[in-house]
C-alpha cells in the first residue's frame, strides 16, 4: 500500500519541479503593476533533435483505491503538467521502476509538476471528475516514452 504525501517542493525535488505561485519562489509585478509574475518555475528541457510543445490532456478520474501496475518515463525531455481546474490530483513517481520505490503525492488544484527527463511516473491520476491539464513536453524524432510493467501492483489507498 502506498502512503500519500502532500506535494511539497523539497520532497518532490528528486523527481523534478513543483509549479506553483507561492511566496517561496521569485515573483514580481509586471505590466504596470496589474500582474504578478511567478518566474522560472520549471526547467523545461528537450534534446537537440526535439522541440518544446504545449498541449492539453483531458484526464478521466481514477477511483481509489487504485492499483498502479505500470510506470512510464520520457528520456529525451521533461514533461510538465498544470491543472486547468482547481481540483486535486495524484502524482506517482519513482527514480527507478521498482514497486517499493514509488512515491505518491497529493497535488492541490493550484500546483503543477514538471517531471525531470527519465523520471518514472504513472500517467495522470485525476480525482473526482474529468480534469484538463496544460502540458509542456517534447515533440520530435526518437523514442521518448518507455513503459515498465511493475512486478507487483502498488495500491493507492482511498483518501481519508
Amino acid at each position: 500500500m502506498a502512503k500519500i504525501e502532500p506535494l511539497m517542493r523539497e520532497a518532490f525535488a528528486p523527481f523534478g519541479d513543483v509549479i506553483e505561485a507561492s511566496d517561496a519562489v521569485r515573483h514580481f509585478p509586471i505590466n504596470g503593476g496589474t500582474t504578478e509574475r511567478y518566474h522560472d518555475l520549471a526547467n523545461v528541457e528537450v534534446d537537440a533533435a526535439g522541440r518544446a510543445i504545449v498541449s492539453i490532456f483531458r484526464a478521466q478520474p481514477c477511483t481509489l483505491p487504485f492499483a498502479i501496475t505500470m510506470l512510464e518515463r520520457h528520456p529525451l525531455g521533461t514533461q510538465a503538467f498544470m491543472p486547468l481546474h482547481a481540483r486535486p490530483y495524484l502524482v506517482a513517481v519513482a527514480t527507478r521502476a521498482e514497486t517499493d520505490a514509488v512515491r505518491v503525492f497529493l497535488a492541490r488544484g493550484d500546483q503543477g509538476v514538471n517531471y525531470a527527463a527519465g523520471i518514472w511516473h504513472h500517467p495522470l491520476l485525476a480525482l473526482g471528475a474529468v480534469c484538463d491539464f496544460l502540458v509542456v513536453d517534447r515533440a520530435g524524432p526518437g523514442l521518448n516514452c518507455d513503459e515498465h510493467e511493475l512486478s507487483k501492483p502498488l495500491t493507492i489507498p482511498a483518501l481519508t
